[in-house]
């Protein structure tokens, strides 16, 4: 949570944050949101934080929060309203996910506007996406509020969704596309995570939009994740031995290669795998895994074991479909480096992931979906520790160097005091 050791200046109502994660909750949106609200606060902005119940982890409103449709609370720094998400049960009906945005982004904009008092001039609204559906209800509630609005995206979409099959009606794709350019129009600034979703923003915009694009990568807590012994506490706990482990950390989607850890696994029997998530593939791959005695399976870990978990892998996947590498990046690379492992990478070349590794010597990236190359990769880190041993440490001191959050939360402040002119 950010720091409230200390109330912020009151200079008027300050910056309005309507996102659908936020801490307790412990999607890596909210850790991203929650650390970018912590750093503003430290540079003097009230923030008021409109987003969800904390429903993540099972797809389901947590217990101990269930009961009420709205909570608020108010901090030293601003206040936190908190909404039902009206989550489905079924991930793949996207109809009922569709609807679910749609009444949580209708209930947002309403205490977007009641945050810090009723209609009051803001400084500034940001607005987070996924789900796509908050960037109108963002700009809705700048307008309201004689403010400027911020589009924060984490996921280009519909582009992820199209690529892995998970949407193929031709009017739901035309809906989401158009949707999806006119949040952008209408935002004042859209920051995205790296040059790859820029140039993919940019080029669903006419020129003059252009400039209202902006890089800002997510960051990762370099003080909180610092190399640790590979002997923890969580590798004894999933009986994985004192072998070499190769892990893979985060969602278990189809937009994940997974596959290729599979293969891994089969063709390399004296390594132990561990896929450590949860997710709509989860089911399918155990099922498809379940033959093979060194791959291993486990669901989330809570947040303050995450170093502990980052320090079990020896070796750590990241592993995206093709066509996916510059409309979505994953983040957890960042803590991996921070960590202190080397990444192998099966990612579209020349993207996001394969230039950061190839700049601070982190580990190495491979064509996606190429099982030997992949398996090729895994097998020359595991064999050879110093070279293990030396991307790890690249990774820690590219990361340190470029993606503290300090860096980040400044980018930030800068922007929203910009748009303020």
């Amino acid at each position: 949570m950010p720091h409230t050791s200390a109330a912020a200046p009151d200079t008027g109502v300050g910056v309005i944050v309507l996102c659908p994660h936020f801490a307790p909750d412990n999607a890596p949106t909210g850790t991203v949101m929650t650390r970018i609200v912590d750093e503003l606060v430290e540079r003097g902005h009230r923030v008021h934080v409109v987003t969800s119940l904390p429903w993540y982890r099972n797809h389901e409103i947590e217990a101990g929060w269930t009961g009420k449709l709205v909570r608020r609370e108010d901090t030293a720094w601003g206040s936190i309203t908190r909404l039902h998400p009206f989550p489905g049960g079924d991930k793949s009906n996207l109809p009922r996910r569709a609807a679910g945005f749609v009444a949580y982004s209708a209930l947002a904009g309403l205490h977007g506007l009641r945050a810090g008092g009723w209609f009051r001039r803001a400084d500034c609204v940001i607005a987070m996406s996924p789900p796509l559906t908050l960037g109108i209800t963002g700009w809705l509630v700048a307008r309201l509020r004689r403010s400027s609005t911020i589009f924060n995206i984490q996921d280009v979409f519909p582009d992820a969704a199209i690529e892995t099959g998970a949407i193929t009606n031709r009017t739901v794709i035309g809906a989401a596309k158009m949707l999806e350019r006119w949040s952008y129009r209408l935002a004042d600034a859209v920051t995205v995570l790296s040059i790859d979703l820029a140039d993919n923003v940019r080029g669903k915009l006419a020129d003059r939009h252009h400039a209202s694009v902006h890089v800002i990568p997510n960051f990762v807590d370099t003080e909180a994740i610092q190399p640790g012994d590979r002997a923890t506490p969580y590798r004894a706990e999933l009986g994985l031995g004192d072998g070499p482990v190769v892990l893979y950390g985060g969602n278990v989607g189809f937009s994940q290669s997974l596959d290729l850890v599979l293969a891994a696994a089969e063709a390399m029997p004296d390594v132990t795998f561990l896929i450590n998530g949860d997710g709509a593939a989860r089911a399918s791959l155990e099922a498809a895994g379940s033959h093979l005695d060194n791959l291993h399976f486990a669901g989330y870990i809570e947040a303050h074991r995450l170093g502990e978990l980052l320090a079990t892998g020896d070796v750590h996947v990241v592993p995206l479909k093709a066509g996916l590498g510059r409309v979505s990046v994953p983040s957890k690379t960042y803590s991996i480096m921070a960590a202190g492992r080397p990444v192998v990478a099966a990612i579209d070349p020349d993207t996001a992931v394969p230039v950061m590794l190839e700049e601070s010597g982190g580990g190495v990236a491979v064509p996606p979906d190429d099982a030997a190359s992949f398996i090729a990769a895994l097998r020359a880190m595991i064999d050879d520790g110093d070279a293990a041993r030396s991307a790890g440490a690249g990774g820690r001191d590219w990361v340190v160097a470029n993606a503290s959050p300090a860096a980040v939360g400044e980018m930030y402040s800068t922007l929203i005091e910009r748009l303020r002119r």
